[in-house]
């Protein structure tokens, strides 16, 4: 019997020991996370979109939010002059492990308030990217730093990557500190899964994060049309054609309604 009461209560002080440890601990579930717009439409008038990431966070830690798609590849084209005269393809640069779209938003610049080893552990900043991204062929890092550079100005044009600072609002509510920031979604981000992640970070360490997943997905004659183009290329060409004739043939008869062209 005194053996048995004797295994209760050393079971009793361990469990209280493991309740008062999570209780105690800082990170215990404190950040939230959560996509205002995490399905959107593309359809026939779909111009691109706006994604809100909001949740609550701990007051004294610092918040990067990252906005991305998983890891995949590209291939670029370098052009260059042939024979000191005509400006053609000269080669082709391949790029692993590059996200199609990679926002970084934080209340401050990202190098201000987090290590290197773990801005490149999460992959989070430009510089962390860059040493994240694998380039071929390359014959020195200064040719993969000037690539990458031009990877990010080409992506930035097409509203695909951008970085910001300052631009997450904090409001206080009931005891708690909430977080927001809105984003534009560019029209060029391909159908797919992404995600939202927020880091809170102290001492340059990222103590907690929490995500939000993002689906983007064609519907109704978009679907359609697309997945005619993957199934069936022979009968979405065909049917390219005759659309075109018929564009064509509209534009002709109201040309010649009109008396031509002046």
């Amino acid at each position: 019997m005194r053996s048995a009461r004797s295994r209760k209560s050393i079971a009793a002080i361990v469990a209280g020991c493991a309740l008062g440890l999570l209780a105690g601990s800082p990170a215990g579930a404190e950040l939230t996370a959560r996509a205002n717009h995490d399905h959107i439409s593309v359809d026939f008038f779909y111009h691109g979109s706006t994604v809100g990431v909001r949740g609550v966070a701990d007051p004294d830690a610092d918040l990067i939010i990252k906005i991305a798609s998983a890891d995949g590849h590209e291939a670029l084209n370098e052009k260059g002059k042939k024979g000191g005269v005509l400006w053609m393809n000269v080669d082709t640069l391949k790029f692993e492990h590059t996200p199609k779209l990679y926002e970084i938003h934080s209340t401050r610049p990202v190098e201000e308030i987090l290590t290197e080893a773990q801005a490149d552990r999460y992959v989070l900043g430009y510089p962390a990217l860059a040493r994240h991204v694998a380039i071929e062929p390359l014959e020195s890092e200064r040719e993969k730093a000037k690539w990458f550079g031009e990877f990010v100005k080409f992506k930035e044009a097409s509203s695909l990557y951008a970085t910001s600072a300052g631009k997450i609002t904090f409001t206080e509510k009931g005891g708690k500190r909430e977080y927001y920031i809105n984003t534009p979604w560019p029209f060029q981000a391909p159908p797919g899964d992404y995600l939202a992640t927020v880091y809170a970070v102290k001492d340059g360490q990222v103590v907690e994060t929490a995500e939000s997943k993002i689906l983007v997905e064609q519907v109704g004659t978009v679907k359609s049309l697309a997945t005619m183009a993957k199934n069936h290329g022979a009968l979405y060409g065909l049917l390219s054609i005759l659309a075109a004739l018929g564009a064509g043939f509209g534009v002709g008869l109201v040309f010649r309604k009109g008396g031509g062209a002046h």
